[in-house]
């Protein structure tokens, strides 16, 4: 049998912790939950979520997926999205890349993995769409790096495109979506300059930043 009894060890330890320094942390915790933030990011295991931005549990609400994509057929990552809108009230919608990500490299290289071919494609489309700049670049890792951030602008269209959230402006909503890239390499993350926040956003969204 495998033992994993170090994590529940971990949790323990964590646990106590927390409760040193906030005794009525945990009860506090049970009684709401009211982000401000719906954080739409990798699932790749250096990026996580609450702690890049020092936010504590219950502070920021988390969809992940590989390479941080929002199709509008995936109705894990618009259930999410409609609850954080809709029930929690959120006020940010972030989504956020990686350099790194192996997704996005698989994405670049048309590299076959499997059944992940499939939800790439979405990158491959990315790819095809700005190949032209791509190919100006010198090094594969700048079109890695770029294709990151041209992947993160696109998803952020996205989600202004779901009738989650164009509906919520339509009833006057104040909902912003940001699109952040994170640096594995530094621990910093890059705001990449594209904000929606209304319908007449949403043209704007389509042209990426330098």
């Amino acid at each position: 049998m495998i033992d994993l009894g170090h994590l529940f060890e971990n949790n323990r330890a964590w646990a106590a912790e927390r409760t040193r320094e906030d005794p009525d942390f945990f009860r506090r915790l049970s009684r709401q939950q009211t982000p401000e933030y719906l954080w739409i990011g990798c699932s790749d295991s250096r990026v996580p979520a609450n702690q890049i931005v020092g936010l504590l549990p219950g502070q920021m609400f988390v969809h992940r997926n590989v390479a941080n994509l929002v199709s509008h057929t995936d109705f894990n990552c618009l259930s999410t999205l409609q609850f954080a809108v809709d029930a929690l009230g959120v006020k940010h919608v972030i989504v956020c890349g990686h350099y790194g990500c192996g997704g996005v490299l698989a994405a670049l290289r048309g590299q076959p993995l499997g059944l992940i071919d499939n939800w790439l494609r979405a990158i491959e489309d990315v790819r095809s769409k700005h190949r032209e700049a791509l190919d100006a670049l010198e090094s594969e890792a700048q079109r890695h790096d770029r294709l990151s951030e041209l992947n993160v602008v696109e998803q952020v269209a996205n989600v202004g495109r779901t009738t989650v959230v164009r509906e919520a402006w339509a009833r006057g909503a104040a909902l912003a979506v940001h699109g952040w890239i994170y640096d594995i390499r530094d621990g910093l993350l890059r705001d990449l300059g594209v904000t929606v926040a209304s319908e007449e956003d949403l043209s704007e969204a389509a042209v990426a930043p330098k």
